[in-house]
């Protein structure tokens, strides 16, 4: 298939990019800059120049491909405002896709993150929450999955809260930055709420087997390590930057307190058995060993 791929060039989109080619595929990848086409070029894919605000780039890229797979992101959390403005601009971008889309049965695999369930992992079958910080993706992905309804192989590929490779990446990511720039490794809370996380190498299978082989309305889980504790992901990260490991408020989080404090495991052994999908690379906790220490 020739597939439109939006995000091709961010940790996951890479691994993506490089999992398609190397299967048969072909990609046409959004780029929003010089830099960014050059690197999809070099990738072997071919750029196309635009961002998620330019709906009719996204529309003319969609209508020529067999397929679509949408990663892209602001991923600005420094503020409420910013979040609001990210979520808006990934729920119009989403919507235009969709639109062109309608009634060819070609293959719509977008993402999302797993949700959290009280008392349990979550499962596929569990619903993505459409309230909160980031509820608005949640009812963006609820839109998508629902265009299997006007002939459209929508599916959704959820991502945990770490999707990581070579040390860095997702909300562990987040956490080691804050650690370089604050001097202390920490983490909300008392510790014990639980990650889970994927490596970003074996989520890439993940989206393409998706894409050749989910059914539509169909929702599925990255996810390799169903639940580190928190408090031990800042402790390896504390030991690899020679920090200390300590409770902090929830507040210094920003927006994104209220879901760095929650427990929130899931499981994906629906989706491994479904879809045949087995992850093979190293698990977050072994994964952020590769985190370079500070520099005296």
């Amino acid at each position: 298939m020739h597939v439109f791929v939006t995000g091709g060039t961010g940790l996951i989109g890479s691994a993506v990019v490089a999992e398609l080619l190397g299967n048969g595929h072909t990609v046409l990848a959004l780029a929003r800059s010089e830099a960014s086409a050059q690197a999809v070029s070099v990738a072997g894919a071919e750029p196309i120049r635009g961002s998620l605000a330019d709906l009719d780039v996204l529309r003319t890229a969609a209508a020529q491909a067999d397929a679509v797979i949408h990663l892209a992101f602001a991923n600005d959390f420094s503020s409420p405002e910013a979040v609001a403005s990210a979520v808006a601009e990934e729920s119009a971008a989403l919507a235009a896709v969709g639109e062109v889309l309608v009634g060819t049965s070609r293959p719509f695999v977008t993402c999302s993150g797993t949700p959290a369930t009280p008392g349990r992992a979550s499962t596929e079958i569990d619903p993505i929450p459409t309230d909160g910080p980031v509820g608005g993706r949640g009812r963006a992905v609820t839109g998508v999955l629902e265009l299997a309804s006007r002939g459209v192989r929508s599916s959704a590929v959820r991502l945990p809260r770490t999707v990581h490779n070579e040390g860095s990446g997702g909300f562990a990511g987040e956490l080691t930055g804050m650690a370089r720039r604050s001097g202390v490794s920490g983490y909300p809370g008392d510790g014990t709420q639980r990650w889970p996380a994927v490596h970003a190498l074996d989520a890439a299978v993940l989206f393409r087997l998706a894409l050749e082989k989910a059914e539509a309305g169909t929702a599925w889980h990255a996810v390799a390590d169903e639940g580190d504790q928190v408090r031990d992901i800042a402790t390896v990260i504390g030991k690899r930057l020679g920090l200390p490991v300590e409770s902090v408020p929830v507040e210094t989080y920003g927006p994104l307190g209220v879901i760095f404090a929650a427990d929130q495991p899931s499981s994906s052994a629906h989706t491994r058995e479904a879809l045949g999908w087995t992850p093979r690379h190293p698990s977050l906790l072994k994964d952020l060993e590769n985190i370079q220490p500070l520099r005296p």
